[in-house]
């Protein structure tokens, strides 16, 4: 397996990934929309390929945290991969990729709505641990928090995603 930024060649393998993966076009457009925005991070969509086939895509891309100030936050949506590929390691393989990346860029925190099951063994913790309310009514475990090496006590409020999520 072979992991690297996307380029322009592999967004349509991107969308059929994401399309397969969920069932429907939604996170497909959302990442088109988020590519084409000033929430976009090029090092930070990362795919997954085996045998030059592309099998999972993961994308990390700016929200805010809106607090005493509104700093910028990762946000870990979404991570997808082929269905016949899944639990194969795939999907953790992106998502450490991904982490060691945002770390290596100074970045503070990433944020994840997703199986707390999933998302623990990479050191993700409830937001509410950290004062960050999630401005979804999910359980308090499945809106979670990863702190990273630039993490400071300051990030703390509400996380707002930007239009693009709108439609997912």
């Amino acid at each position: 397996m072979n992991i690297h930024c996307e380029t322009p060649l592999d967004y349509p393998a991107i969308s059929e990934v994401n399309i397969l993966a969920f069932g429907q076009e939604n996170e497909a457009k959302l990442i088109e929309a988020i590519r084409y925005s000033n929430r976009y991070i090029p090092e930070l969509s990362l795919i997954a390929e085996v045998e030059g086939i592309v099998v999972g895509h993961i994308l990390f891309s700016y929200i805010d945290l809106v607090g005493e100030e509104t700093l910028q936050v990762l946000g870990l949506a979404p991570m997808a991969v082929r269905p016949q590929f899944q639990r194969h390691g795939i999907g953790s393989a992106l998502v450490q990729a991904g982490l060691k990346t945002a770390d290596a860029r100074g970045e503070a925190i990433a944020i994840v709505l997703g199986h707390s099951q999933f998302y623990n063994r990479f050191g993700f913790e409830p937001s509410v641990n950290y004062e960050i309310e999630s401005p979804f009514a999910v359980p308090e475990d499945f809106f979670m928090v990863k702190l990273l090496q630039s993490y400071q006590k300051k990030y703390k409020g509400k996380v707002v995603y930007p239009p693009a999520f709108d439609r997912v």
